[in-house]
């Protein structure tokens, strides 16, 4: 007995349709190999998942741009549309633009300029002097802002000190001063009893 048709539309439940598109998706690859092997074809299959996620098979004797390429000769139809081809153009200005630039940096280290014009060496001693003088005044920038930094330190490390000493001798202040007040403590302890102050005592006839 054979299997029933099976309607096609979208299958709701997502576990049954991720499995459906996991089968179908092997199956059809499957295909592709073989019609590539049997029959000698150029084929290019890809797959996208509705998670984003792509599959692709193309045959071992070509790629993909190159099967873009004969589709595009082929149908006549345009693969890429103006805003490609601005890039296209834009990334090629680019190319040149950057070996025009090494050219001329290999020119500024002295490399490749037999070939140079009179004029062309003049005007590279000149971007050369004026790169030169630049360098110079950056450096005495440079040079200024490390001074001007010395400074600030010598001035910052004399206000050190001097906070330094201030509290030095204000701490060596407090010992003496201490020191002082602890000899007349221990001079008081020595002296002999009949020389301590006696408190004074009120006058008893004054009171008669």
């Amino acid at each position: 007995m054979g299997r029933g048709k099976i309607e096609i539309k979208r299958i709701e439940h997502s576990s049954n349709r991720q499995v459906t598109y996991s089968k179908r998706r092997n199956g059809i690859m499957k295909k592709a190999k073989e019609i590539s092997v049997l029959c000698d074809a150029k084929v290019s299959l890809v797959i996208f998942a509705s998670s984003g996620k792509m599959h692709e098979y193309c045959s071992p004797s070509t790629t993909l741009v190159d099967i873009l390429d004969k589709y595009h000769k082929q149908s006549g139809k345009r693969l890429w549309d103006a805003k490609h081809e601005n890039l296209s153009n834009e990334i090629d200005r680019i190319k040149k633009e950057n070996d025009s630039m090494q050219i001329e940096l290999r020119h500024l280290k002295g490399e490749d300029i037999t070939s140079l014009h009179h004029k062309e060496l003049m005007a590279l001693e000149e971007a050369l002097e004026n790169g030169l003088s630049g360098i110079r005044e950056k450096q005495m920038e440079v040079f200024k802002m490390m001074k001007k930094n010395e400074k600030m330190l010598e001035d910052e490390n004399k206000h050190l000190n001097f906070m330094l000493h201030q509290q030095g001798m204000t701490m060596e202040s407090r010992d003496m001063e201490n020191g002082y007040h602890q000899r007349v403590r221990d001079y008081q302890h020595q002296m002999p009893f009949a020389f301590h102050v006696q408190p004074i005592q009120p006058n008893l006839q004054d009171r008669i």
